[in-house]
Parts: C-alpha cells; sequence; structure tokens
C-alpha cells in the first residue's frame, strides 16, 4: 500500500532514511514529505517511531474534481460507516491548489456535510465536529482537478511529544530538532560515548529530544497516553498495542542505562526553570545538567568529542544581532574545538556571523520560519601554515607562470559576467596534465578542484607524481591557498586499467553563486563537483528560454540547469534522474534559493523509461546523458546505440513550439542525422555554447539544438 508521511521542508530526506529503518518497503523523498510503501502496521510504527514526521496520511479515496460539486459527490461516495460512526467526533484538514476549489476552509466544509449527510441517511444520526481532539482526523488534498481523502493516522501533529510544559517566546518543533541532532551526528556520537551541549538551551529542545533519542524513547508514546492515536475503524489497535509494549520496554532499558552527558546553559533564569521541568516531565532530568550562563563564560568541555547542537535567537522577521552569533562561534572554538557542531541559525548571513566554517548546509524550516543549518565538524580545525614555499622548482614556475598569464586573460570576461566558478588550467603544459578548477564561495574564499588525466604507459610512475607535485606547488602559490581547500583527483593504476583513486568523505558542501543561482558544491567526496563549468552559457540560454514556460530536464544530477530555469521565471519545472544522492543534492539547490511548491517536480526513475511513459508536454528540455550506465536499477544505457530512441521520445513531449537541446560528452560520439531527420530538425550549436574557460578543450562537449517537424 502506499500513503503519505509529511515533514517540514528540509527534513525529506533524512526522514526517508528513518522510514526504510522502520520496516517501509520504500520511501521516495517529494516535496514537504516522503511517498511511501508499507503495510498498515508500518505505518502505525511511523506513527509511534518517526522522530521527523509531522502526519502520516493512509489514503482511503482518490477521484476527480473540477470543482466544489464534484468534491462532494466524490466524499458523499465514501462508505463513511466502514470509517466511522456517528458517535465519533471527526475534525477535515484541507490543502487546495488550482484553479477549480480556492478555499481551503470552504472545501473542507464540503467534505464535512457530504460525511454528515451519508451517515444521517444510512443511521438516522450525525457525528460532531470537534477540531482540537477528533476521535478521527481526515486530511484533504486537492491538486490538478484530483482529490485525495486520507486518515490522519497520529491524529495530529506529530511534534508534539507530551512532555512540553512550559516554553520560551520562540519553541522549536520537536522534529525540527530531530534534524539538528540526527545532522549533527548525536546518535553515532552517544554510542561512541560523547557529550551533548546547547549553550543557548532555552526550555531545553534539544537537550530533551537528545536525552530521550539517546535513551531510545519512543517520540509518539507518551502523545496520547494510552489511547490509541485515532478511532478510525480501520486501525489495528491490537497491532497498536504490541508497539507500545515493545516500546515501553525499550524505554525502560534506555532510560535505566542513560548516563549524565547532557549540558544545557542559557542566560535566562526563567528559561532554564522552564527546560528543568520539561525535562523532569520527559523523565531526563537526572541526565541532563542546566545552569544559568553567559556565553562568553562557556567553560571548556570536560570530554574531548561530543555534539553542539543550537537554535541561536533570532524573531519571525530573522532579526537577530550578529554579534551574539560571532559570541557563540568564539565561545565554541575555545570550549569545544574539536567538537562537532549542528546550528540552526536564522539565516546564511547570521550562520556566517558565527566565524564557523561549515561542511555542510542546510535550508530548514522551523514551522513558517526558513533557517539556515549548518553542520561544523570539528568546530575549530588545527591551524596549518597556509605560506607556500617561494622557491618552486622549475617546472611548479612554469606552471605558475602560465597559470597567471591565463588569469589576466579572463579577468575581464570573468568580471564582466561575474563568473565566480571557472577552469584555470586545462593541460596547458602537456607534461603537466592535469585540469584546475577554482571555486569561489559567497563567504568569499576560493577552493580548488585539481583533477589528474590520464599520463601516456610509457611515463615511469614517479615522474607523473613529481609533475602532479609541482602543479599543486604552483596552483597554491598562484592563488594563496591553504592545502586544506585544494580538492586533488589523483588516477591510480589498478584491475583493468587507469581509475580514479579513492575519494575524500568530508562531506564538505560550498555555496556558490552562477549567475543569480546559490549552488552547492563539493569538491572531495565525489567524482564531479555537482557544477559541470561547461555547461554555463547553454544553462543561462535554456532558463531565458523558459520564462513563463514549462521546463524539463532529463538525467539531471544536481539539477542545476532546472535551478537556473526556476530562477530565471519558469512556470513549471520536471528533473528526472535515476540517482536518489543526485535528487537529493537538486532538492538543496533548490532550498537554497528559496523554491519549492508542486510546480517543481522531481522525480526518481530511469530518465529513458520515464519520458516514453510520459504523457506531458514541455516547452524547453534539456537532455544531457551519461556515455554509459549500467545500472542495476535500469536497463543498460549506451547513449550512441540509444540516442535515436531517446531523443525520438524527447521530441513527441515537445509541446507546440517547444525546443530540445541535447548535449553529451562523448567524443566519439556521431549523431545519426538521417535517423532524427525523420520526426525532427537539428541545429549543431556546439561553438556558441564553449565558454572563454574552455576555448583550450572545445570538445568538452558537443550540442544540438532540435524541433519537431
Amino acid at each position: 500500500m502506499k500513503f503519505f508521511v509529511s515533514c517540514g521542508k528540509g527534513l525529506e530526506y533524512l526522514l526517508a532514511d528513518e522510514l526504510v529503518a522502520l520496516g517501509c518497503a520504500r520511501a521516495t523523498a517529494a516535496i514537504a514529505g516522503v511517498n511511501v510503501e508499507g503495510t498498515l502496521q508500518d505505518a502505525q510504527r511511523a506513527v509511534l517511531w518517526s522522530r521527523l514526521a509531522s502526519r502520516i496520511l493512509w489514503p482511503i479515496a482518490e477521484f476527480d474534481c473540477a470543482d466544489e460539486h464534484a468534491l462532494y459527490a466524490g466524499a458523499a461516495a465514501i462508505d463513511w460507516q466502514a470509517h466511522l460512526s456517528p458517535a465519533h467526533t471527526l475534525a477535515i484538514d484541507a490543502h487546495v491548489s488550482g484553479s477549480g476549489i480556492t478555499h481551503a476552509r470552504y472545501a473542507a466544509q464540503r467534505v464535512k456535510d457530504a460525511i454528515v449527510d451519508t451517515l444521517r441517511a444510512s443511521t438516522g444520526q450525525r457525528p460532531d465536529v470537534d477540531v482540537e481532539a477528533p476521535d478521527v482526523r481526515i486530511n484533504l488534498v486537492v491538486r490538478k482537478a484530483r482529490a485525495i481523502l486520507s486518515i490522519d493516522l497520529a491524529g495530529g501533529p506529530m511534534h508534539r511529544r507530551g512532555w512540553r510544559r512550559a516554553q520560551g517566546e520562540a519553541p522549536l518543533k520537536e522534529n525540527v530538532a530531530a534534524a539538528v541532532l540526527l545532522r549533527g551526528g548525536w546518535p553515532q556520537a552517544h554510542a561512541d560515548g560523547g557529550d551533548l551541549l546547547d549553550p543557548m538551551c532555552g526550555s531545553g529542545t534539544l537537550l530533551i529530544e537528545g536525552a530521550l533519542m539517546a535513551a531510545d524513547v519512543a517520540p509518539g508514546l507518551r502523545r496520547h497516553g494510552d489511547a490509541p492515536p485515532t478511532r478510525w475503524h480501520g486501525f489495528d489497535a491490537g497491532a497498536w498495542r504490541g508497539l507500545r509494549v515493545e516500546a515501553i520496554e525499550r524505554e525502560a532499558r534506555g532510560l535505566a542505562a542513560l548516563r549524565p552527558c547532557l549540558h544545557g546553559r542559557d542566560l535566562d533564569p526563567h528559561a532554564i526553570r522552564a527546560a528543568r521541568e520539561n525535562a523532569r516531565v520527559a523523565g531526563v532530568e537526572t541526565a541532563i545538567a542546566f545552569e544559568v550562563g553567559d556565553i562568553a563564560a562557556l567553560p571548556p568541555m570536560a570530554n574531548a568529542h561530543g555534539v553542539v547542537a543550537c537554535n541561536p535567537p533570532y524573531d519571525a522577521r530573522l532579526a537577530a544581532d550578529p554579534a551574539l552569533y560571532r559570541a557563540l562561534g568564539d565561545a565554541l572554538k575555545a570550549s569545544a574545538p574539536g567538537w562537532r557542531a549542528s546550528l540552526l541559525c536564522g539565516d546564511f548571513e547570521l550562520a556566517r556571523a558565527t566565524g564557523l566554517r561549515a561542511q555542510k548546509r542546510y535550508q530548514v524550516f522551523n514551522g513558517p520560519i526558513e533557517c539556515s543549518l549548518i553542520v561544523c565538524d570539528p568546530i575549530a580545525p588545527p591551524q596549518r601554515d597556509a605560506a607556500v614555499a617561494r622557491e618552486l622548482p622549475e617546472g611548479a614556475r612554469m606552471v605558475a607562470n602560465r597559470l597567471r598569464k591565463n588569469l589576466d586573460k579572463l579577468a575581464r570576461w570573468r568580471q564582466q559576467e561575474q563568473v565566480a566558478c571557472f577552469r584555470a588550467y586545462d593541460a596547458d603544459i602537456p607534461e603537466y596534465a592535469c585540469a584546475v578548477d577554482a571555486y569561489t564561495t559567497l563567504a568569499g574564499d576560493t577552493w580548488l578542484h585539481v583533477q589528474e588525466y590520464a599520463a601516456p604507459a610509457d611515463i615511469p610512475e614517479a615522474t607523473t607524481r613529481k609533475r602532479l607535485n609541482d602543479l599543486l606547488l604552483a596552483v597554491r602559490e598562484v592563488f594563496a591557498v591553504p592545502r586544506e581547500r585544494v580538492a586533488v583527483k589523483t588516477r591510480s593504476t589498478g584491475k583493468g586499467g587507469s581509475k580514479y583513486g579513492h575519494f575524500d568523505h568530508r562531506g564538505e558542501f560550498l555555496l556558490v553563486e552562477e549567475g543569480a543561482a546559490k549552488l552547492q558544491v563539493n569538491l572531495f567526496d565525489y567524482l564531479d563537483t555537482g557544477l559541470f563549468l561547461d555547461h554555463r552559457p547553454l544553462r543561462a540560454r535554456m532558463a531565458l528560454e523558459s520564462r513563463g514556460r514549462h521546463f524539463l530536464n532529463l538525467f539531471c544530477y544536481t539539477g542545476v540547469a532546472t535551478v537556473q530555469a526556476a530562477v530565471q521565471g519558469a512556470a513549471q519545472t520536471t528533473s528526472v534522474d535515476l540517482s536518489a544522492t543526485y535528487l537529493e543534492w537538486l532538492a538543496d539547490n533548490l532550498r537554497e534559493n528559496g523554491i519549492g511548491g508542486t510546480r517543481h517536480r522531481i522525480a526518481q526513475a530511469d530518465a529513458l523509461k520515464w519520458l516514453e511513459a510520459d504523457h506531458g508536454a514541455y516547452d524547453v528540455v534539456f537532455c544531457d546523458p551519461p556515455t554509459f550506465s549500467n545500472s542495476k536499477r535500469a536497463d543498460d544505457f549506451d547513449v550512441q546505440r540509444d540516442h535515436v530512441r531517446l531523443l525520438r521520445a524527447a521530441v513527441a513531449r515537445l509541446a507546440p513550439g517547444g525546443v530540445l537541446y541535447f548535449s553529451n560528452n562523448f567524443r566519439r560520439f556521431r549523431l545519426d542525422e538521417a535517423a532524427i531527420a525523420a520526426f525532427a530538425q537539428v541545429e549543431d550549436i556546439s561553438a556558441s555554447t564553449i565558454p572563454p574557460d574552455f576555448a583550450r578543450n572545445p570538445r568538452i562537449h558537443r550540442a544540438w539544438r532540435i524541433v519537431a517537424r
């Protein structure tokens, strides 16, 4: 059975992983939720154990819904006696979009009318409405003239754990607190003997959630007491009782073993009193040491290992004192330099004000407020000597001179086009065969990405190693960057020939700009960085053509072209890729730019199969397939063999006047113009899509503009 689990924006991929860990067969991230495949017992287990979910919605009916008459008729056609009795109270939560039905409250009223009328006609009695604590809570979604009615299995918001008795002015939602702790790696840190610190703890949400997480306490155990979360007739009460018995046993064992390893501090004594009361109700007061104190006086942490989780103050307007954030960063560097920090800040500028270097940044919503979650590991990296020896070897001097010449040549173009990420060197000197790309972050730091090309087989390994070292000396000299800001992808010879060696696993994402778009790149963990620099002009061209239109991105990778189109005003975007990692990256990129909602669809699928099954119409289509793919989850793909089939399917999906841009980087690729001529007109636009920084390598990709005949 398929059901839907909603969550705050920014938590989708964490939630998908959690649901799979809880036993669901499949969980696919969507916008503000996860589409799940599993049993009713899986859904009920998630009601009890999910720390991240907001609602768990079990569908009972789906029907066409062009207007309010169709909504009433569809709801009235349901056998409501199978779901509730007239003695039950009910509530309807409605979410609508589109032109047919525009008022959520009116839509909820019409569904309520249908339920009441149906039960009165069949039983002579009618149920009452209780919007606060209904016996059965029903969820309605109307989108694209389709209505889905679902039972809210949790009976209400799941961030409520049942322990909160007092709260500050701006309480953090418990499921968002769980996300902060999970992104900070708290469960593993606790298992490894680490401590947890919140130096601005307020009413204690992060610490209490962290203690319950460490003690293996089910977050839904206290939400409804001994009563089931819903009185829906389809609810499996026996299975629920079994789940609760198991959870109670786990709670007893976990609380007994919980060590006093959590530390809370706040300048406001009223907040500390509230935190202590909440911890007492939650049953974890002995594990948390609370104290009143200024952040500036934060003492050194006794444990060498741990996690700082903190939600520094800001209001609904994201107003906050940057000096306070700076004081927080300085205090953490002094108190817990080797710890990991997960800080939920008001926005990117406030996060920067901490002065801490974030390895990963996420956009997370605390209710309606969009925040920036940064993860720093460690808080204060060991200082390294950034100076590079000035007496360069002869080879390094030669590379340095060429780099300076290239930078001078590209300077005016970079300034005019506001290019922050570019190729600075591309095997300009054949003996020093590397590509060097420079990335300047929004914080103003320059990072370098160096990829070694395969050397001829007759060149000794010692020679290639020395040349690479000389090149690295040169790039650090010219760009004046420390070693830790240079990502190096080297090739090692193994069975089957030359291949790239091991990558780092730093989890360090940088935020850069291309045009008006903010983008996340990762220079260390993958072969590619998440941003194909050579496609910069083509992305700009497609983005402008997509204004007010529907943009389709096939084999979308991290979705940079999608983000550019959306930023430039695309009415809709659809992005397709098989990789969950890339699609999560795309979702992060969209959030970085404040882009969300149902107008921007993400599909995890084999792009060719998806295209042949789809019936949509698209104005601008971008298709940049891999040369080969032999994923276990899809049919083998070969761009030379399969490109005619692919292009035929893509052209069939073009709206009237639509255009397809096809690109690939297979050097031996030959477009089958004769076969394609039967259904499309093709123009080779490769030359116009190669930017100045790739002028030395004009075959980096080929590109065609294709329209239907």
